[in-house]
């Protein structure tokens, strides 16, 4: 619109900056799409490998092939956990339970039985079973009605920001605009052209027209970088989200242990009589699959001389496999003498309830349950019956309960150090397992990351030790839970939202998939199943929690170009606005359109190279803060205003330049005060990208080389502009360079005081300031460092109580406990463990004491509270 009204008043059509426009407009949209076309292909390839898969049966033989190549006619395996690929009537088995919510908004699963139809996008929750499949694709009754329903796309978090700070700049160009309609057409009487060229001044340098390229890039640049790491982003703005996360919910097996189980026979208990070891052995492998095993089946049946002795002498008649309401699992089967007998194995409590066990037996089962679990071995249950219905149905006889086994799932080699990083980083890990109360402790006090548990049923007010503690408080100060269900993972993830943090959820199974959904950042494991990845932000293929804290690592570098960027174009609006608005008015100097499109153009050029900039990621916890933005955008880019006014009044006003450096007066040259008002403000907007990003003092922070290259070439080229230029329809010509010099200089002297005017902005925005001008989801406690003292003090107790070097403890730390205290003793257990570590390590003295000289450490007071 403003191209089109810069016409008339007597001079030709503005061309010039018509073409300029459309020049970057192009230049942005065609680094986009080269840069977000690279990462989505890097992306889409390892999407690839997560895409849903079916065991079928073709030529006679089941193997797993991927879900779009399903065919009507195929037979197909579905088990809990999988999400049906395809339309298909089940075929003999025992009954499905399906949750069908995606189409049809039924919040209960619904049974499904031989001969009835199951709907693609369901999501078995119970059971097994072969089905036929009559539709697939478009087909199907979940492809008809996507055919028909037209998406809704909500607005997330970060195109609200992007709004937000878009808005910004708009009201600052509109007031801007109206400042200058004010004055020069009423009061200074200015010419139609002059006064329409100044407010396209503003417009073209103001509008941040490569804000939503700059952070879309980043953000699948970003993506790309996590894929590498082996964390698959499958939501873009989660990677904001994982940045602020402060709070992490993760299992136990498989993301802090090895989850590699195996068995000390020698600690087997057997409760029957007339049996033995090896005979409780042979039934929970029974009751254990022999193909397509998890980790506990393949624990068992590999205690077998021969995996196959498992189904020796006996027809399997019925398995029913785990889900995770029963616990357990079962095989109905028959001898070699033609008897029917059913095995279970399972956790405990289910097993036992099965049982009609004598009181006696429950407490010898339940001590040897707890003796187990201090020893941080989980308990398998194992029980018999025999069947003399002779159907898979039938009750059967009562169940005798034949004995215990212990399981031992070793935690991670990284685990513990990984955990001690992420407290580091601000990011509190708690336990959610589905193992007793003490296993978790134990697997705590071993990691280091506290012993502070509850069952599940605290989380209803039910437990003694926790009655007295609100339930939101409990679960925010608690280090885990242990025996939580379903519904206990949503509702701990739920009022930790609550509680203002921004929560992660790690997963695996179907029953995790509710929590996944709830929370901020739902992370789908390694090896989990296709629902607990549908309902995930974030898909890992390497096992681990160092995965996990690598990716925040990484996010947090993401959301801090991001930040810096932002940061950036709120000061450049500012300073373009009312720098050239201020020089319009006072010296009626029309600074040219066409000159601020060149510095536009070279300033994208360079800021683009940002989305791959070296940046130290935040220690602790972000998120955008937009008053922080705005507060230091205004101030930063004022001070820039600032710096040209007083440049171009001592260019025009006086005789400073002249007399100090020699160079010749420029006041009775406009085109040549064109020249030099050009290159200042090129420079210092540029070089402010150098403050944006550093955390310190910006010469102190070196940055990646693409951005110092393409900050020298642009500043070559405008520097060459200045000197040689002689563009009349620009109005400039070159000032030689002498000039140039000056400017060089002069930049150089105004640039320090940007890092001062950024620490004072953020003193200003510290402390109670700080809490009271922002809202701020806080992790853990109110402190700065989210509680690490207090739980490294915790840890070193832990840790000194469990090789006896002093008494237990039973409650650490209360309200009255002096916060300098705890990071004294902080301090004191990490000297104390550094050293034992270097003892440990190095044999002969002379190197321990190198060594810990090297540190800063010293043997003679760091050895005293050791027994040695």
């Amino acid at each position: 619109m403003a191209i089109a009204l810069a016409n008339g008043g007597g001079k030709p059509p503005d061309w010039q900056d018509f073409v300029g426009i459309i020049v970057l407009l192009v230049i942005n949209s065609t680094i986009s799409f080269i840069e977000e076309n690279n990462a989505g292909n890097a992306a889409a390839a390892l999407m690839a490998g997560l895409a849903p898969k079916a065991k079928v049966l073709r030529d006679g033989k089941w193997g797993e092939q991927d879900a779009a190549i399903l065919v009507p006619g195929d037979i197909i395996s579905i088990k809990l956990g999988d999400i049906i690929p395809a339309d298909a009537r089940l075929l003999e088995g025992d009954p499905l339970s399906v949750d069908q919510s995606a189409l049809t908004g039924e919040s209960l699963p619904v049974t499904k039985g031989a001969t009835q139809e199951v709907f693609s996008g369901s999501t078995v929750k119970k059971g097994e079973i072969e089905a036929i499949v009559y539709a697939t694709g478009v087909h199907t009754f979940f492809g008809k009605a996507a055919h028909l329903v037209d998406s809704t796309n909500q607005v997330g978090h970060f195109q609200q920001v992007l709004t937000a700070i878009g808005n910004f700049c708009i009201c600052s160009i509109a007031v801007g605009i109206v400042i200058e309609l004010i004055v020069m057409y009423p009061i200074q009487h200015r010419k139609y052209r002059d006064g329409i060229d100044n407010l396209l001044v503003l417009l073209i340098g103001g509008i941040p027209i490569a804000m939503p390229t700059v952070l879309s890039v980043t953000m699948a640049i970003g993506s790309h970088k996590l894929s590498e790491q082996g964390a698959i982003t499958k939501r873009m703005t989660a990677i904001e989200e994982m940045a602020g996360m402060d709070v992490l919910c993760s299992d136990k097996t498989g993301t802090l242990t090895l989850n590699k189980l195996s068995v000390d026979k020698n600690l087997i208990e057997v409760f029957a009589g007339g049996m033995d070891k090896d005979l409780v052995i042979l039934l929970a492998a029974r009751a254990s699959r022999i193909e397509n095993q998890d980790a506990i089946d393949a624990a068992i049946v590999g205690m077998l001389s021969d995996p196959q002795e498992a189904r020796a002498d006996i027809n399997e008649v019925h398995f029913l496999p785990f889900n995770p309401v029963d616990k357990r699992t079962a095989l109905t089967y028959v001898d070699s003498d033609g008897n029917w007998h059913r095995a279970s194995k399972g956790a405990p409590e289910q097993i036992l309830d099965l049982c009609d066990c004598k009181e006696n037996v429950r407490r010898s089962v339940h001590a040897m349950i707890d003796r187990f679990a201090e020893r941080g071995l989980r308990s398998l249950g194992v029980a018999c019956q025999e069947v003399p219905e002779r159907t898979k149905e039938s009750p059967g006889a009562p169940w005798q309960f034949v004995g215990l086994l212990p399981l031992f799932d070793p935690p991670r080699h990284d685990s513990a150090d990984t955990i001690r990083e992420a407290l580091n980083l601000g990011v509190n890990v708690k336990m959610i397992t589905g193992d007793q109360l003490a296993i978790g402790k134990e697997t705590g006090r071993r990691l280091g990351m506290g012993t502070n548990m509850y069952p599940s049923s605290a989380l209803l007010g039910q437990d003694k030790d926790a009655s007295d503690i609100p339930i939101d408080e409990l679960i925010e100060k608690a280090d885990g839970f242990a025996g939580v269900f379903p519904e206990h993972k949503y509702e701990i993830v739920k009022r930790l939202q609550e509680r203002k943090h921004i929560c992660g959820m790690t997963g695996d199974g179907v029953n995790d998939a509710p929590a996944l959904k709830r929370a901020d950042i739902g992370i789908a494991v390694a090896d989990a199943t296709d629902a607990a990845r549908s309902a995930s932000d974030i898909v890992l293929t390497e096992p681990g929690l160092s995965v996990i804290i690598s990716a925040v690592l990484t996010s947090r570098a993401i959301f801090q170009r991001m930040k810096n960027y932002t940061i950036y174009a709120v000061s450049i609006t500012i300073r373009i606005v009312f720098g050239f608005m201020f020089i319009a008015l006072i010296w009626k100097f029309d600074f040219a359109p066409f000159m601020v499109l060149i510095i536009a153009i070279l300033n994208d050029g360079t800021i683009m190279t940002i989305s791959k900039d070296r940046v130290k990621p935040s220690p602790l916890p972000d998120s955008w803060k937009l008053k922080e933005i705005f507060a230091t955008g205004i101030v930063l880019g004022s001070y820039m205003a600032l710096t040209t006014v007083i440049f171009f009044w001592a260019m025009h006003d006086t005789d400073f330049f002249s007399d100090k450096f020699g160079v010749r007066p420029l006041r009775h040259s406009p085109n040549e005060m064109m020249a030099a008002l050009y290159l200042q403000v090129s420079i210092i907007s540029q070089a402010l990208i150098f403050v944006t990003r550093s955390q310190r003092w910006s010469l102190g922070e070196i940055p990646g080389f693409l951005l110092v290259g393409a900050f020298f070439i642009a500043q070559l080229i405008a520097t060459l502009i200045a000197v040689y230029a002689d563009w009349k329809f620009a109005r400039i010509n070159g000032m030689g360079w002498g000039w140039a010099g000056v400017i060089w200089l002069y930049s150089l002297v105004t640039y320090p005081p940007l890092d001062l005017l950024k620490f004072a902005i953020r003193y200003i925005l510290s402390g109670n300031a700080w809490n009271t001008l922002f809202e701020n989801r806080t992790a853990f406690t109110s402190k700065k460092d989210y509680g690490r003292e207090e739980r490294e003090a915790h840890w070193a107790s832990a840790h000194r109580s469990a090789n006896g070097l002093q008494p237990a403890v039973s409650k650490l730390f209360n309200e009255n406990t002096s916060y300098r205290e705890l990071s004294e003793i902080a301090e004191q257990a990490r000297k104390r463990a550094e050293v034992a570590r270097i003892m440990e390590q190095n044999t002969l003295k002379g190197r321990v004491e190198s060594a810990a000289k090297l540190k800063g450490l010293h043997l003679d007071t760091n050895k005293q509270n050791y027994t040695i």
